[in-house]
């Protein structure tokens, strides 16, 4: 029998973890002020979490955790990419000639996906916050306590992505001129450049 306190402290931990300021959720965030592909991209984040906070729960985080190398590539290819997509974003705000009526172009399918995929994956806090530290305190539940705890930790997540996705277009007023979203550009592309020099700083140090 699931553990009501257990699904709850998963759930909340999740939440707490999940609701910050970050690349994957300033690209949500955008992409929801445009209603573009939201759907997809909200269920491929919170599917993306959930199957980490699955291996972490299910003891993959000591693995990871005593893998430098690897949280030492993620930190490499983590910081070129938001390096590169800090410069667009900079270059958007800058150079709004891409907007029609106020509103940007928005990406194709296939590049949102990818792009949030980049954002997802290559991302070493992800790790660090899904399957080392979520997956580490599971250790303190048992059987269908450790389950509960799980599926709270993947609820928080589903709710927080599409709430974040589908609750932007409240926004969208604020953002019906061309300024606005020069603004959001500017405040992304300086969250994407202090990503890329904290992963920097990481790979230098690991």
């Amino acid at each position: 029998m699931f553990s009501i306190s257990a699904a709850l402290s998963g759930f909340f931990l999740g939440a707490s973890l999940i609701i910050a300021i970050g690349a994957q959720n300033a690209f949500i965030l955008r992409q929801g002020l445009m209603r573009s592909h939201v759907f997809i991209l909200c269920l491929i984040c919170a599917l993306s979490d959930a199957v980490l906070i699955a291996a972490g729960v299910a003891g993959l985080g000591t693995l990871v955790s005593r893998s430098p190398a690897l949280i030492a590539a993620v930190s490499l290819g983590g910081m070129l990419f938001l390096g590169a997509y800090s410069f667009m974003a900079f270059r958007r705000a800058l150079h709004p000639g891409a907007m029609r009526t106020g509103t940007p172009e928005p990406l194709g399918l296939k590049a949102a996906v990818a792009t949030c995929l980049a954002f997802t994956f290559l991302n070493p806090h992800v790790y660090l916050d899904t399957v080392v530290l979520l997956g580490s305190l599971s250790a303190a539940y048992q059987g269908a306590d450790r389950l509960a705890y799980g599926l709270g930790a993947v609820t928080a997540s589903f709710v927080w992505f599409f709430g974040l996705g589908y609750g932007a277009r409240l926004l969208q007023p604020v953002f019906a001129k061309p300024a606005a979203w020069r603004v959001l550009d500017v405040l992304i592309g300086i969250v994407m450049a202090l990503l890329a020099i904290s992963l920097g700083a990481r790979f230098l140090t690991s």
